[in-house]
C-alpha cells in the first residue's frame, strides 16, 4: 500500500469533538494533538455544533442526552463517509474541583462510554473554565500577543482554584483585551512551540482529561462503527 493510500484510509477514521462553543472544540483538538499524537495522526478530527448540556443531568435524562450526542456524532462521521471511532466532549464546570466535579465527571463519563459502545469516548470537564487550562501555559500568551504577559505570581499555581479565570484574564490582558476567541490561538501557539507537554502549575480537571485521553487506543484499520 502506498503512503497516499494509507493516508486516505486513516482519514476515514473519525473522532468527533463536541463542546459548548467552537473555541472550546478547537482548544480540545490542540490538546489531543499534543497529548496523543498517535491518535491524532491516525484519525480525522471533526466537530459537531450540537449543544452540550450533560453535567447537570442525571439518571435516564443523562443517558438519553449522551445517546443523542453520540448518535449525532455517528451521523457526522457517516455524512463525511467515514468510520466513527470516538467522541471527545468538553464542558465547563463553572466551579472548582470538589465533590460536585467528581460526581458529574464520573456520571457523564459512564453515560458516554455506554452510549459509545465499542467506540472510545473522553469527557473534558474543565474546572472552572477553559481559561483555567490556558493559564497552565503562561509562556504561550506573549507568543500570540507580545504585549500579553501574565504576572509571575500566576505561574506554577493550581489554576483549577480560580473561581473566574476568564474574568481574571480579561482584567489582566487589556491591550488588546482578551476575548474567548483568543483561547484557541493561544493554545495553537503553545502546540507549535511544544509547550503543551510542559504545563506550569496544576489543574486536576486537566490532568484527569489527559490521563483518560492517553488511555485511548489508536484505532486499527478494522475498527467497527
Amino acid at each position: 500500500m502506498s503512503r497516499r493510500d494509507a493516508g486516505r484510509q486513516s482519514a476515514k477514521r473519525i473522532v468527533v469533538l463536541a463542546g459548548e462553543s467552537s473555541n472550546d472544540r478547537r482548544i480540545l483538538a490542540s490538546f489531543i494533538r499534543a497529548a496523543h499524537p498517535g491518535l491524532a495522526s491516525a484519525v480525522r478530527l471533526t466537530e459537531i455544533t450540537d449543544p452540550v448540556r450533560l453535567r447537570k443531568k442525571a439518571g435516564p435524562e443523562l443517558s438519553a442526552a449522551a445517546k443523542t450526542l453520540v448518535d449525532k456524532a455517528r451521523g457526522k462521521a457517516k455524512q463525511q463517509k467515514g468510520e466513527f471511532v470516538g467522541i471527545a466532549v468538553h464542558e465547563d464546570m463553572d466551579a472548582c474541583p470538589g465533590p460536585a466535579y467528581d460526581r458529574a465527571r464520573r456520571a457523564v463519563s459512564t453515560a458516554l462510554t455506554k452510549a459509545a459502545g465499542a467506540c472510545s469516548s473522553v469527557y473534558a470537564l474543565a474546572a472552572a473554565e477553559s481559561e483555567a487550562w490556558l493559564l497552565l501555559f503562561p509562556d504561550a500568551f506573549p507568543l500570540y500577543k507580545p504585549s500579553w504577559r501574565l504576572p509571575d505570581s500566576w505561574h506554577g499555581r493550581d489554576t483549577g482554584r480560580r473561581q473566574a479565570p476568564k474574568e481574571d484574564l480579561e482584567g489582566q490582558l487589556v491591550r488588546p483585551r482578551y476575548r474567548e476567541s483568543d483561547g484557541p490561538e493561544i493554545i495553537r501557539k503553545a502546540l507549535e512551540q511544544g509547550l503543551l507537554t510542559r504545563p506550569s502549575g496544576s489543574n486536576r480537571s486537566y490532568s484527569d482529561f489527559i490521563a483518560d485521553l492517553k488511555g485511548w487506543p489508536i484505532p486499527s484499520q478494522r475498527s467497527r462503527r
